[in-house]
């Protein structure tokens, strides 16, 4: 059966984020706010909680879903090299709405299904899952709804979709972003000199502002 915690009771709060953080340390599946839908969250480093997480959304291996990290810092643990334009994506959009997919660190074992070496990943702007990510390290995270559906806004939306499949539910209201996910960039392709970068999905972060911010960069759409 799963739980409920309204994270604006403070008595629930702090119980709710200390069952959600045994619940992804044993494997299970936590759906958690973010700043654009909720998400459904589980151990990056742990292949079976991933493929959970696969399963309840009804994912094959070859959606594998975005990571979650608290900090910049963990950027450079995961990816496999950081150039200039990289960082400075992640000091002007992060915590925010940008995710970037980078060249996974080889030497990471993990698997979070057929990603061709890369990993997304998003430092989201919103403080209860910050904390647990701080908690718990990186994440994989996807949106709290069956695939098809519309991307839950609520825990209690996400709840009807995904019910017992998740085992804890951290309620913080609706999310404020009005439902927009995240622009997705793929930067395998920046390189010291600048580079190229593709955007694979508009959503929170516009085109024109990494225009802006990178200059030296090809932008693709």
């Amino acid at each position: 059966m799963a739980e409920v915690f309204d994270c604006s009771d403070s008595s629930q709060l702090l119980t709710g984020t200390r069952t959600a953080r045994q619940a992804l340390s044993r494997g299970a599946l936590v759906v958690v706010p973010t700043d654009t839908v909720y998400g459904v969250a589980a151990d990056a480093f742990n292949a079976e909680a991933v493929q959970r997480l696969l399963d309840a959304k009804g994912r094959g291996r070859q959606s594998p879903p975005p990571v979650l990290i608290p900090n910049a810092e963990t950027l450079v643990a995961l990816a496999a090299e950081v150039p200039p334009p990289l960082s400075a994506l992640a000091e002007a959009f992060w915590p925010g709405a940008l995710t970037i997919i980078v060249r996974a660190n080889p030497s990471l074992s993990w698997d979070l299904g057929e990603t061709g070496g890369t990993v997304a990943l998003r430092i989201p702007d919103q403080p209860l899952v910050l904390e647990l990510l701080r908690e718990t390290g990186p994440l994989a995270v996807s949106s709290a709804n069956r695939t098809g559906e519309p991307a839950a806004r609520t825990a209690t939306a996400a709840e009807e979709m995904l019910g017992d499949s998740v085992a804890v539910y951290l309620e913080a209201g609706e999310t404020q972003g009005g439902g927009l996910a995240s622009t997705i960039v793929d930067a395998t392709g920046l390189t010291e000199e600048g580079g190229e970068l593709r955007i694979l999905r508009q959503g929170g972060v516009s085109r024109e502002a990494i225009a802006e911010l990178l200059p030296q960069v090809a932008l693709e759409d």
